[in-house]
């Protein structure tokens, strides 16, 4: 046993060694740490699958950039920025939901990617690791775009916290006050996208919406106050990132399926725990 616990060990040291295992976990942090801060919002305002209908969205650019010889970063990145806007705007119509415009785009998506993908006559390499990720795909570019993203959204939670309560909370109340709540959810929306596109090359589209939803989803179970919520979706959001690349080091697993493995039992073990403790 102390054998077997030692060469782990030893596999972890010298991977992290490696300047691409390095890279890759650092960017993962960040895209985690930016994934959990807009969850937040986004959970409590019942958007929380726009992860997944962004990803949807990703794919079907990803398949568009291949098929047209394109290189998938540039085509990707408009397209997922237009998409989040298309849906803030579309889901503020009355009597229109949320989750019916992420619907409508995450089902519309997929259509475009799938004839597209037919049309090739395959799968091409590039977007099966979109689907499905690759964290050691991460480039040096990644890093910086995630460096630049992180400090975005930490700085938006920081120096605006307030408006943030108020618009996640009451819009009414933020809008009587005098905040601009239209503004605030474009930016949402455009800071969400940015994150979903980077992650996607580390999560896949298949499972990038689970670093969004489910540190937020979990996070709620055991916060008390908004602040509270913040804090442990980012704390938990950087644990199970670890532990999933951990697992994928030791087990040779896909690092997205090991992120949301380590997510999926932190929840349950959170909620097991929650429940015990209000016994």
């Amino acid at each position: 046993m102390i054998d077997i616990l030692s060469s782990n060990f030893n596999k972890l040291i010298e991977s992290f060694k490696l300047s691409i295992v390095a890279r890759a976990f650092g960017a993962g942090i960040l895209i985690s740490l930016c994934a959990a801060l807009l969850g937040v919002i986004l959970v409590l305002k019942h958007y929380s699958l726009i992860g997944h209908g962004l990803a949807d969205v990703g794919f079907a650019a990803s398949s568009a950039a291949v098929a047209f010889g394109l290189p998938i970063m540039t085509v990707s990145v408009p397209a997922v920025i237009i998409a989040s806007f298309i849906i803030m705007a579309y889901s503020q119509k009355k009597g229109v939901e949320g989750d019916t415009a992420l619907g409508i785009v995450a089902a519309s998506s997929i259509a475009v990617g799938s004839i597209l993908i037919s049309i090739k006559k395959g799968f091409n390499i590039d977007v099966s690791n979109y689907m499905f990720g690759s964290i050691l795909a991460l480039s040096s570019a990644d890093i910086i775009i995630s460096l630049v993203l992180a400090v975005i959204v930490i700085s938006l939670f920081v120096l605006f916290y307030n408006r943030i309560f108020f618009i996640t909370v009451d819009e009414t109340f933020a809008s009587a006050s005098g905040i601009n709540v239209t503004l605030y959810q474009f930016l949402i929306s455009f800071l969400t996208a940015l994150t979903v596109v980077v992650g996607m090359k580390m999560m896949g589209t298949l499972l990038i919406s689970s670093l969004v939803i489910i540190p937020a989803a979990t996070a709620k179970k055991i916060s008390r106050s908004f602040k509270n919520l913040i804090i442990n979706s980012s704390v938990i959001s950087v644990i199970c990132f670890t532990l999933g690349m951990i697992s994928s080091i030791l087990f040779d697993i896909p690092t997205g399926a090991g992120i949301v493995a380590a997510s999926v039992i932190f929840m349950l073990l959170t909620g097991f725990a929650a429940r015990l403790g209000k016994r």
